[in-house]
């Protein structure tokens, strides 16, 4: 039903105005409270099976929402009522900012793919701290908040734009990311240099802490699908020696060649980061890298190009102890986290492992041997 309303008045809409619809739906069935009971025991069914703990959190499941959707957390009991474990907002900046001009959203339906060059479109870190801090949870989720650097703050400043969103955010996140992956913010991508993002991440650290006193807050890094594989080993390696929580794996790539595109090359060649399943195959490389270098010591999340059950099955397989999606969402519709969960039980029931936790990375375990 979904996918014929999508050819049908998706398809047709600019990607951005159809977005923006969806998101407002979705808004308003959970300001309803006999509706949005209704659609979250049609759409979120729990499977204690897949109970997920991770970061020092307990979640029903291991399936999130990627950073991206909800950039000002308008919509967090919006997006668990549709089943989502963990819900990722951001990417927050320091200051509101409009992000790039328009049109910056762009589907590559046959790929089944999106580019985009938002730009970090959002309210700024005050604004969004204070609807957090003003939230009366309707469902029990897990909040990450995800943040990023001000376009117009130099990248020798960017530090102290982070760590003024980690003072205003910290006390709401369950969890931080610091993303510095993104492509749409020029220079933002040089932070993931080691030489640069040891020091970020020491001061985000440092803020969260001073900051939040009576819990410690997980730190994460987001990190692109493009580094270098011995960039990929030197991050995990700063991870680990800093005591980071997690690394998130991957954001989007600004990669074209060598990703079997089909869609038209006009699209194709629009600038910006591209998601969805193209990504897949690079996504879960990084990932199972990432699992082969710090094992269990730090929790990895998996993210790119995740379609269906059996992606997430492969991304735990690999090393991931929660996966996100986001672009396959667009084209899956409101049904896309139950399948997921569904096809994750069913997976888990017919594997040779007793729980999801010691699935988590078998296969990188065996390759490695």
């Amino acid at each position: 039903m979904y996918k014929l309303f999508f050819q049908l008045v998706f398809k047709r809409m600019d990607p951005e105005q159809a977005h923006h619809l969806a998101f407002r739906w979705i808004r308003l069935a959970a300001r309803v409270p006999v509706l949005r009971t209704f659609v979250a025991a049609a759409l979120a069914p729990r499977h204690e099976e897949l109970r997920t703990e991770a970061l020092g959190l307990r979640m029903h499941g291991p399936f999130g929402l990627a950073a991206g959707f909800d950039k000002n957390a308008v919509a967090i009991d919006g997006m668990s009522m549709l089943g989502f474990d963990h819900i990722e907002i951001g990417t927050v900046t320091g200051e509101p900012q409009p992000g790039n001009p328009k049109k910056r959203l762009f589907r590559l339906v046959p790929d089944r793919a999106l580019i985009n060059r938002m730009g970090f479109n959002n309210e700024g870190s005050a604004a969004v701290a204070e609807r957090l801090a003003a939230r009366t949870p309707v469902f029990r989720t897990t909040v990450g908040v995800n943040i990023g650097k001000t376009k117009v703050v130099p990248e020798d400043e960017a530090v102290g734009d982070y760590v003024k969103s980690t003072e205003r955010l910290a006390a709401h996140a369950d969890y931080l990311v610091v993303n510095v992956s993104s492509p749409n913010t020029p220079g933002l991508r040089n932070l993931q240099a080691t030489e640069a993002l040891r020091p970020l991440l020491s001061a985000v650290r440092e803020a969260a802490d001073r900051t939040v006193t009576g819990r410690r807050v997980p730190l994460l890094v987001k990190i692109a699908p493009d580094l270098a594989d011995e960039d990929v080993d030197a991050v995990a390696d700063l991870a680990v020696e800093l005591g980071l929580d997690g690394i998130i794996a991957t954001n989007t790539t600004i990669a074209r060649d060598g990703l079997g595109l089909r869609s038209d090359a006009s699209l194709v060649q629009e600038t910006g980061g591209l998601s969805g399943a193209p990504l897949k195959e690079r996504s879960l490389e990084v990932l199972s890298r990432l699992y082969a270098r710090v094992g269990t010591r730090i929790t990895l999340v998996g993210v790119g190009g995740i379609e269906n059950a059996e992606d997430a099955w492969q991304r735990i397989l690999a090393g991931a102890t929660l996966v996100q999606g986001y672009s396959a969402f667009i084209y899956e519709g409101p049904f896309y986290a139950r399948a997921i969960h569904k096809g994750l039980a069913a997976r888990l029931a017919a594997s040779p492992y007793a729980t999801l936790a010691e699935a988590v990375g078998a296969e990188t375990r065996k390759a490695v041997q």
